[in-house]
């Protein structure tokens, strides 16, 4: 995987922008006290790994990763804290329960960014940077991946692998019977609107959506393509105002996008979302390059079955996010917590898991050779593309955040407010 990448050049406050967390408190608070010398130390017999990879594609992932998990430390036992729902609204509610209760896991789930913020500030994970130190990590990871984990000096997760956000996957035969040629790409917003009105028109779905937060996945994308890597990377840092003009632009096309989608989105998840275009009863879906997994599982081959490309106006950026696992304070086995994290970090771990999930691996030696042809073009993204940080996913803004976004958002497409009452709400979400 290349690592000559190109950064977006707003990606200046740490605080709020996901992968730049640079400038945190420097209180000991953190509950990391010691962390860097002693992470692990301690029960080895199990694990209890939390996450909300509890169906599809995404426990086929957790699957192959516990295999290697199996057989790199068979001494310790691993216990499944999975927990279902979309994007780990109700896994994140339950772990913030039990964290309050002083009741965590061995190791949990969380997106590489600004969301571990919350965590850190609440003195809730430990500082892990000795074991990149003892796993050889420091090696194996791109340098800016490392400067952008890394919170006044200290590193609380270790990534599983890298996901890009800003995908379209279309049905191909959903596009030619709608006249459209399946090998094309668009420009722009306004091209791709010619495309959805065709498939419209043809009687099928022109883009399926499904739950708030696959919404805002949506969302996000549209202000990549609308304001550009800078503008969009401007909204978390501050220098993009969010009630200027060309904010107001990119929220009508996010309003003209969402007309073409399916009624029954609001009960659905991302999977039926994804399912829709597999089974040929839609022509467009935006997702996150773990759809990849998912029709592969069906069995479909691109670009016969479905066809990929980055979402309008998006393409030569990489829209970011990464799984990665903690070290709780008060970890009941850490130990086992150590050993999941090394299998986690491994090059092994990391080429099961990527190639079960639809991701890339975060290490930059791991074996590829026979990821899917999807993948590769994503490692080749993310080798040369400018990389901003995804919203949704936690990596550009704090979880009050997100949920304050997330909020507005389903006010907004169930219809309960305005264009320009959603615009405010998401100006107020941002200032907190």
């Amino acid at each position: 995987m290349r690592v000559n990448r190109r950064v977006a050049a707003t990606v200046a406050s740490a605080a709020v922008l996901g992968l730049s967390l640079t400038a945190c408190s420097s209180d000991d608070s953190d509950g990391s006290d010691g962390g860097s010398a002693s992470a692990g130390a301690g029960d080895a017999s199990e694990v209890e790994v939390f996450t909300w990879w509890a169906a599809g594609s995404e426990k086929a992932g957790l699957d192959a990763l516990v295999n290697v998990f199996n057989d790199q430390h068979a001494d310790t036992k691993f216990v499944n804290g999975a927990v279902a729902g979309g994007a780990g609204s109700a896994a994140k509610d339950l772990l913030q329960s039990r964290l309050q209760t002083n009741d965590p896991p061995d190791t949990f789930q969380a997106h590489a960014g600004a969301e571990l913020q919350d965590y850190i500030d609440a003195g809730q994970i430990q500082d892990v940077s000795n074991l990149y130190d003892e796993f050889g990590l420091k090696e194996a990871f791109p340098k800016d991946l490392l400067d952008r984990l890394t919170v006044d000096g200290k590193i609380y997760s270790i990534p599983s692998n890298i996901h890009r956000a800003n995908v379209v996957w279309a049905n191909p035969t959903v596009l030619k019977d709608a006249g459209l040629d399946p090998s094309a790409t668009y420009d722009s917003m306004d091209d791709w609107f010619t495309a959805l009105d065709a498939v419209k028109k043809s009687g099928k779905t022109a883009l399926s959506v499904a739950t708030t937060w696959t919404q805002v996945n949506l969302l996000e994308t549209v202000l990549i393509s609308d304001l550009g890597a800078d503008g969009y990377s401007g909204l978390w840092d501050g220098s993009t105002d969010w009630a200027g003009s060309d904010v107001t632009d990119a929220l009508t096309d996010f309003q003209k996008l969402m007309s073409y989608t399916n009624t029954d989105r609001d009960g659905l998840d991302w999977p039926d979302a994804t399912q829709q275009i597999i089974d040929g009863t839609a022509g467009f879906n935006v997702m996150g390059d773990w759809a990849e997994a998912a029709f592969e599982e069906a069995d479909k081959k691109a670009p016969a079955d479905y066809v990929y490309f980055p979402v309008p106006g998006t393409d030569g950026v990489f829209d970011f996010l990464a799984d990665s696992f903690t070290l709780p304070v008060g970890a009941p086995h850490p130990g086992g917590a150590k050993n999941w994290l090394e299998t986690v970090g491994s090059a092994e771990g990391q080429e099961a898991f990527n190639k079960a999930k639809g991701s890339i691996p975060a290490r930059t030696d791991a074996d590829t050779s026979d990821f899917s042809d999807y993948q590769q073009t994503a490692i080749e993204s993310f080798g040369k593309d400018t990389i901003v940080s995804s919203l949704a996913h936690g990596a550009a803004a704090p979880v009050a955040t997100l949920n304050a976004i997330t909020d507005a958002t389903s006010k907004f497409t169930t219809g309960a407010s305005d264009l320009a009452t959603y615009q405010s709400d998401l100006a107020a979400a941002v200032k907190g």
